[in-house]
């Protein structure tokens, strides 16, 4: 039987790897592959990257554009089709999507109109789209939003 202590790579496809300056015999000696004298030859060289000979690198020619808000949230997507496998008259929060796998937990939930609804369903969610809403609400459902979810 095949287990995780019996596998091993295929065969060719692992090298010993290359042992440098270890003699004469080994092929790799004295001057250990990096010829003789020269920048390239002494420890520590080596060009960075980006590095172009001196001249203006790219990255910092080219112009910064835009700006980053520290204060964004990220919401994760959830479509009334996905709500829709949930029992009716049930009520449906993060925990519950959570626990369903939808979505990973801590993070905020918006609900959008992708998909129908056939069930009345009691959702508690941080933010939900008005035509998902007015969906759920037309099935015989409630929507409930977090208060701390600012309205946009």
């Amino acid at each position: 039987m095949l287990t995780l202590a019996k596998l091993s790579p295929q065969k060719g496809a692992t090298r010993n790897r290359k042992r440098l300056g270890r003699g004469p015999g080994s092929g790799h000696g004295k001057t250990a592959g990096r010829g003789h004298k020269g920048y390239k030859s002494r420890s520590g060289s080596g060009i960075k990257p980006g590095f172009e000979g001196g001249q203006m690198p790219l990255q910092r020619r080219l112009p910064k554009r835009g700006f980053t808000n520290i204060f964004r949230k990220e919401y994760t997507i959830v479509s009334l089709s996905q709500l829709d496998s949930f029992d009716g008259n049930k009520e449906i929060d993060k925990a519950g999507l959570v626990e369903a796998g939808i979505v990973k937990e801590g993070t905020l939930v918006k609900v959008l109109a992708n998909g129908e609804v056939t069930k009345a369903l009691n959702i508690n969610v941080d933010k939900i789209s008005g035509s998902a809403k007015s969906k759920i609400e037309a099935a015989g459902g409630k929507v409930i939003t977090s208060s701390s979810s600012d309205s946009e």
